[in-house]
Formats: C-alpha cells, structure tokens, sequence
C-alpha cells in the first residue's frame, strides 16, 4: 500500500508539472501569437500606407478648405459654399447643355490675355484695291473703318556691342606757355560689372534672371546667346554668375539680413542639393542643403534669404542666427531647438500631415481638430496681431487644449501611423501653443515652405552646382530674386539697375547706400515695380 500511495503522489506529482509546462508553453505561444498578431498588424498598416502612396490621391484635400499656402486642404465657409443643384444630365443632355453655355457665355465673356497699356502700337491700314464704284464708275469716298483685331507681335532681342571711348581735352592756350603745364581733361567711362568681361549689366541681369527666375540651366543658355551674337560657354556664364552675385549682390544680402536679424519672429525650413568638389571631402553624391529664412508680413517688407551648406547640422542654423532674439516658425526637425535666444514655434500643418497619414477614424479626429484650427485662422488673417492673439485664446485654445487632452488619454501605442502622429505631436506641445500667446505669429511653417519652393524647382533644372562658391551665388542671387518677387519688383530691371549703379558706387566703404538699393526703397519701387 505505500508503495502504491508513493507511485500515486510522483504521477500526481508528474501530471501537475506537465500540466505546468503545457500552461507555461500555452502562455509562450499566447505572448508570441499576440506579438505576431502586432506585427502583421503593423505590417498590414504599412502596406495599406504603400498602396496609398503609390495608388491613392497625392494631395491633403479634405472636406475643409486649405491655409493660405496650401492646396485645398479644406473647403469654405458654409457661407461661402457654392451649391450646385442642377440636376444630372445624361450625355447628350451634357452635351446639349455645354454647348448652349458657350454660346451664351461668349457675349460676356472676359479676356484672360491682354497687352500691357504702355506698349508700343503699330496700325495696319487696309484699303480696297478698288475704290471705284462699279456702277457709275464714280470715286468712291471712305465713310468709316473698324478695328477688325488686335494681334501681338513678338520682336526677337537683338546684341549690339557698345565700345566705351574716352575722350581727351587739352587746353591750348595754356599749351603755348613755357612756365605752365597744359591741363588735360579725360571722359571717364562707368566702372564695368565685372572687369574685363564682355559682359556689360544687361547680358549678366538676363543671365541671371533666366536661371532663377525662369529655371534655365547656364548650359541651356548657350545655344541661345550663340542665336543672339554672343558666343560663350556655360563656364563663361557661371563665373559671370559668380562674381556679380559676390562683387555686388553679397553686399545687398548682408545688408537684408543685418534688417532681418532685427525681427521677432522668422520663418525657417531647409531642402537637399548637389555640390560636386565639396571641401569636407564627401562624395559629391552626398546631400549639401540650402535653408530658407523669410520674415512675416506683419514686421515690415518681406525678406526672404538662402543660406548654402553642406550639411544640415544644428550650427548652420546657429551660425546665421548668431545674435538673434526671437521666435522661429519650423518644422519638427530636431535642428531646430535649444539655441540661445531663440524660441521655437511648431508647424500644424505637419502635424495635420502624420494624422492624415494614419487614414483612420482616430486619424479623421486629429484631422478634424487641425481643421477646426485652421478654419479659424482664416478667418483671423486680416485682423491685429493683438486682435488675433485675443481672438486665439477665446476660440483656438479651447481647441487646442481639448485635442492634445484626447492625444494623451488615448492608447496609440506600436509603430503605426496613428501612434507616429500621437507621437510627433506630443513632443512639441510647447512649440504647438506657441502661436497662442503671439498674434505675429503663423499657425503653420507654409510661408517658408513657399519661398523654399523655387530651390526644389530649380534643383530639377540645374541637377548640382559644380563648386561651394556657385551654390553660394545660387543662394544670394535666389535671395534676391525672392525678395524682390515678395516686394512687387521686377527682377530683371532690378538686376539692371543694380549692375549698372553699384559698380560705380562706394557700397564697400559706406554701406548705407544699400539702403536706397533695398526692393521695398522708393527709389527701387519708382524705377523697378510692376
């Protein structure tokens, strides 16, 4: 019997410690089948997010109209809403339909081209070849006529080579004396753009203009100069580029950053570039960076200037902003945080962007409450900033607030969209209610991401620049050119104007006479605006 009572409790024993392994085991395969669950969840999102990108819409419409900058991402004002309440038309009741509406329309119907007033007119006569009336053979005599058309008439430029000549005067009387010199006197022709170079102020401000303005490649430009008169190369053309931005158009960038540098609040965003012979050794495949820094329209004239470096490190940022006190309107690139002086305000428009993304009903309410922010804003716009400032804290904050209270209590959790977006937001709760306590400030990082846009447009043109010193050009000729655009001046007569004065000007020794150069002085808006 106790053998048998002994054999019984190590079975019973037995039993309970397999029994405790096979649970043991059951909660392994349980933990791992959640995990793999997680995982194909993950997986599953991300391929959902691929299809999206690769097949879905690419644009961030939603049922709210757009912030200024940005392309119909939500709709009117119920006010402002156009209905359409035609009913629907078959195909022929459409064509039917669309072809009375031309012919309707057509009376009333508004050019959408037309000739400056100031251009030059040319009439063109036309007269019957026979005025001789056919029935009594009489003189017939003109009783009217009627301006059947107006046409534009394209005149291709044309080169002309002007040669500078300067004239000596001697006086002959004085000439005739024996104890007195004879004075001479000597025209004195302009100081050049670039010393000798062929190229006067008018060959270097279309060069100029073309590339930054109209995204032609220098090695584009060839062909055309060549069909012109002028025959160079892109090498010519790049290094005219080169010491007209430096010998002149440097001095104009620093005295707009020095005003720059006295606002409160900066708009700043960077993008990726080619520099092919870089100094820090790396492949001319790495990324250099141009970044962007643009003031507010509420602080004055805009400016807008480049910045060319080879990396996108925290002290480019710092380097420019050396002596800056103010508020930087960003993205949420780590780069722009924890400089002296400097307070950072988030972009919500990002923001709006990693909710879009995560394209579900968590990822619709985030959209929801940016939209809500926005909606507001436009109707902000035109006011104060003391008038917006106190209009935010009375209609935004309650918004703002509510929206990050849900992002906190609620369990976004993983690696998916939705928790990137939880994520992204609530690590710059600071920099998001910055716009709150600020009226000058924008709500979003748009501005910047606009005055960026023409570097993205022309990096698809250029490719690369070959040396530090041509994307250094690049960065102040864009600079210029954006600001002008932003201050109502046409670039190409701006360009002129400068080339022509600043050489004969002392800008190095008193640089204050910048200040009459500046796109938003009243010399430059009476001789250069649109």
């Amino acid at each position: 019997m106790v053998d048998a009572s002994s054999n019984n409790e190590k079975l019973i024993r037995f039993l309970e410690e397999q029994l405790a392994y096979s649970n043991q085991q059951n909660r392994d395969l349980s933990k791992k089948l959640d995990q793999s669950n997680k995982q194909i969840k993950a997986l599953t999102e991300q391929v959902r997010q691929l299809n999206k990108l690769l097949f879905g819409p690419k644009t961030e419409k939603s049922k709210y109209n757009a912030p200024d900058g940005q392309a119909s991402l939500f709709e009117e004002d119920p006010e402002d809403d156009l209905s359409f309440t035609d009913p629907e038309h078959t195909e022929e009741q459409s064509q039917q339909t669309i072809s009375y509406t031309v012919v309707r329309k057509a009376q009333n119907k508004k050019r959408n081209d037309s000739l400056r007033d100031d251009i030059e007119v040319e009439v063109v006569h036309h007269h019957p070849e026979n005025t001789t009336c056919n029935c009594c053979q009489g003189k017939m005599t003109e009783i009217g006529s009627t301006i059947v058309r107006e046409e534009a008439e394209y005149v291709p430029a044309k080169m002309k080579k002007i040669q500078h000549i300067e004239h000596a005067y001697e006086c002959q009387e004085c000439k005739g004396h024996l104890t007195q010199k004879a004075q001479i006197k000597r025209g004195k022709a302009p100081q050049p753009a670039i010393q000798h170079s062929i190229a006067g102020p008018s060959v270097i401000a279309k060069v100029i203009y073309d590339k930054f303005t109209q995204y032609l490649p220098l090695y584009r430009q060839v062909k055309e100069w060549e069909r012109h008169g002028l025959n160079t190369n892109d090498k010519n053309l790049s290094n005219w580029v080169i010491r007209a931005s430096h010998d002149w158009l440097l001095p104009l960038y620093e005295q707009m950053k020095t005003v720059m540098m006295a606002k409160s609040v900066l708009h700043v965003d960077e993008t990726y570039g080619k520099i092919i012979n870089r100094s820090d050794g790396k492949s001319g495949q790495s990324n250099a960076y141009n970044w962007v820094f643009r003031s507010v329209p509420s602080q004055g004239p805009i400016i807008v200037l480049f910045q060319s470096a080879l990396t996108r490190a925290r002290s480019v940022l710092e380097s420019f902003l050396k002596g800056y006190s103010g508020t930087v309107v960003c993205d949420g690139y780590s780069a722009y945080d924890k400089i002296e002086g400097v307070s950072f305000a988030n972009c919500w428009a990002h923001v709006r962007r990693y909710w879009l993304k995560a394209d579900s009903k968590n990822g619709h309410i985030g959209v929801k409450y940016c939209d809500d922010l926005f909606r507001l804003e436009r109707q902000f716009k035109h006011l104060s900033p003391s008038k917006r400032r106190k209009n935010r804290q009375k209609y935004s904050r309650p918004i703002v607030e509510k929206f990050l209270e849900w992002v906190e209590k609620s369990p976004f959790y993983g690696k998916n969209a939705l928790a990137k977006a939880a994520e992204y937001t609530l690590n710059r709760v600071n920099g998001l209610k910055a716009f709150l306590n600020d009226g000058r400030i924008e709500i979003d990082n748009n501005p910047a991401e606009n005055a960026i846009r023409p570097n993205v447009i022309g990096r698809k043109n250029w490719l690369f620049s070959v040396s530090e010193a041509g994307a250094k050009a690049n960065a102040v000729c864009l600079s210029i050119a954006e600001t002008a655009k932003a201050n109502g001046i046409d670039f190409y007569r701006y360009l002129k104007k400068l080339l022509f004065d600043l050489p004969n000007l002392e800008i190095h020794r008193n640089p204050e006479i910048l200040n009459q150069y500046m796109p938003w002085s009243k010399l430059i808006q009476a001789t250069c605006g649109k």
